[in-house]
């Protein structure tokens, strides 16, 4: 992966952004999701903010590279504090970190979401906790797909604000659309996490000490998934 070409996981987060969009890529890394669609014309302009100093100057010299200094601006901020309010952002990305930490860096920057924004969300897990603090702040889903990419699940979840949500709790465990449309990529993902919560649970009977809620909590789940499965 490197300024003109994207991983297949990135492929599919771009695909998500509406063409001509003002892009904020939140956690961006060295840059390479904004630069590579500046470079192909899909979008007008972005902010690429990274909380870690190497990678954002990183992303400098991509950008600086490509000759994008008019079309990126690159900063050193925590989460959504890299977004200022000239920028006119109306899609945010968030990609390759953990669904709690996404939702940390949603509710620390809460006042600087505005109406009409898309959320482009790409959890590496915590899908769960994620769809919760969607549908609780008046996020509806409006796509969703899972893709396997190096051995690993990935989930991309996208929203857009609302009047009113509300899901259920097998609709926040595996996704409203996904669990509607079961693709051979979502049908694979469960049957595997149906073998690792099994696997789980085996785990916790020879322990000596079992954590409860998390053991009801997994049997639940594997009911679920050959409810969802049959």
């Amino acid at each position: 992966m490197n300024e003109q070409t994207l991983s297949q996981r990135l492929e599919r987060v771009a695909a998500h952004i509406p063409p001509g969009a003002r892009l904020a890529d939140i956690g961006s890394d060295h840059g390479f999701l904004p630069v590579v669609l500046v470079l192909r014309g899909a979008i007008e302009a972005a902010v690429a903010g990274e909380a870690a100093a190497g990678p954002c100057e990183s992303a400098r010299r991509n950008v600086r590279r490509n000759g994008l200094d008019a079309r990126i601006s690159v900063r050193l901020a925590n989460g959504l504090a890299a977004i200022e309010s000239d920028d006119r952002i109306d899609t945010i990305s968030l990609s390759g970190m953990g669904g709690e930490t996404i939702v940390e860096i949603l509710e620390a920057g809460k006042a600087r979401l505005q109406d009409g924004q898309r959320l482009v969300l790409q959890p590496n897990g915590g899908e769960q906790p994620l769809r919760q603090w969607l549908m609780d702040n008046g996020y509806r889903i409006v796509s969703e797909e899972v893709l396997r990419e190096n051995r690993f699940d990935y989930e991309i979840i996208v929203a857009e604000q609302a009047d009113s949500v509300s899901y259920s709790p097998q609709e926040l465990l595996f996704g409203p659309l996904l669990m509607r449309e079961k693709s051979a990529a979502f049908i694979n993902k469960w049957q595997r996490m149906r073998r690792q919560r099994q696997q789980a649970l085996a785990n916790f009977e020879r322990a000596r000490e079992v954590p409860q809620d998390k053991a009801r909590a997994f049997a639940m789940h594997i009911d679920w998934i050959d409810q969802l499965l049959a």
